[in-house]
Order: C-alpha cells, then structure tokens, then sequence
C-alpha cells in the first residue's frame, strides 16, 4: 500500500452558504448534501443545487442517498453537474453500479462497521463486491442510518484493504490525527469525512472547528511528507 498519498478531507451535512464557503476556505476538497428526508442535515435536491453553485473548480459536491429511488437520485443529478454519488443505505452492488454507469457519476459506498469493529461484519468480502465504487466510506453501525457521531474500533480493521478508504464516523480534531496513522497504510488511500465534530448543532458548522479539523490533518500528513522528501 502507498505509505503517503495527502489526505483528502469532506465535510459533510451542509446546509447553509457560510458553512460551504468556510469548507472551501479550509481547504476542503469535498462538500456533502444529505438527500435524506428524516435526516437533520437534510436538505432537498434543489437547495443542494444552490449550495453547491457557489463551489469553485477541483471541489467536488457529494450526493449522499440512503434507499432512494433510481429517478430521485436521477433527478437530483441533474440538478447538481458534476456531484458524486453517496450511497448510504441498504444498495445492492448492482444497483450502485448500474445507476451511476447510467448517470456517468463515480459512487461511494457506506460501509456500516459494528461499533467493536468485528461481530458480523467483514470489509474485505465488502469490499469485494462494490469494487466499482470510487472508495468505501467506512461509518459506525447504529440504530437507523449515519454514525450518530460515534467512532468503532479503528484497530480492528483488517491490516490490508484492496480499496481506497473514506474514515467517517465520530471524527474531530482531536482523534482524526490517531485515526489517519492508524489507517494510512491499511488502504490504496485514505481520506476521512467529518459531519457532527465541525458542529455548533445538527446542519449548523462552526467555522473555527472547521479550520481546526482541517489543520489538524493536515498535521497527521506532515510527518509521511518529510519522510518521503
């Protein structure tokens, strides 16, 4: 596996014009929208739309979907060019890529990881059936669907993925420097994905943890650099 590759970073559950626009002035290099009704961070197709207008170029608008329907996700892809697709529910391999072939949209699978991080789950058969997905974003299993801000037990993950990682899941910024050590060299690359730790309250960023989150991988980065320089 690639010892060092920068660490992408999302930000997820945006709702509001200052929280995308604080995202890219971080340095964020995704943004993403929860297409999912009963979801707090919810917000429907056409105000992602408007949200994800104001991004610049080489910041990528994720779509996150949990078991919608084939012409809703066809809709709200017309509506956001150039979104990628999340999905985050129970979809079957085939279904993922057989619409995000239709649509010309690269896809992320929600992988649901016990809280223990072992009982009745196993990322490398998972793995091994959404190898047309773009990353597995790897998420804490709670009741309902999203982590609920909580983290599983990182160390408990196989030691070698043939995949490139998304870590979502309870990250903050005073665990996710732990979490890029201990999964940088598990995967093909790794990326991590926060929601609830950049929060005043549910759908409402706070621009301080936001930039704080993000100099704080950027710090994981730091020593994989210089070892490579």
């Amino acid at each position: 596996m690639n010892p060092y590759s920068r660490t992408r970073i999302k930000i997820c559950g945006l709702t509001r014009e200052q929280d995308v626009d604080c995202a890219v002035a971080a340095g964020a290099d995704a943004v993403g929208f929860v297409l999912y009704a009963p979801s707090a961070r919810f917000v429907a197709a056409q105000r992602a739309a408007e949200l994800a207008r104001r991004l610049p170029p080489f910041v990528t608008p994720v779509l996150l979907f949990v078991n919608a329907s084939a012409a809703d996700i066809a809709a709200a892809c017309a509506a956001v060019p150039g979104a990628m697709l999340q999905f985050h529910g129970d979809e079957t391999p085939a279904f993922c890529s057989e619409l995000a072939h239709q649509l010309g949209r690269p896809f992320l699978r929600a992988a649901r990881i016990p809280l223990d991080g072992s009982a009745g789950f196993n990322l490398l058969e998972f793995a091994s059936h959404y190898t047309d997905a773009q990353a597995l974003l790897l998420d804490a299993h709670v009741d309902g669907y999203g982590g609920g801000g909580k983290t599983f037990n990182w160390s408990l993950l196989p030691p070698s993925v043939d995949a490139h990682l998304v870590l979502s899941g309870g990250l903050n910024t005073a665990n996710v420097i732990d979490g890029i050590t201990q999964l940088r060299s598990r995967c093909k690359s790794l990326a991590v994905d926060v929601s609830s730790g950049v929060e005043l309250s549910k759908g409402i960023k706070d621009p301080e943890k936001i930039h704080q989150f993000v100099a704080a991988v950027r710090a994981a980065d730091e020593p994989f650099r210089n070892s490579r320089t």
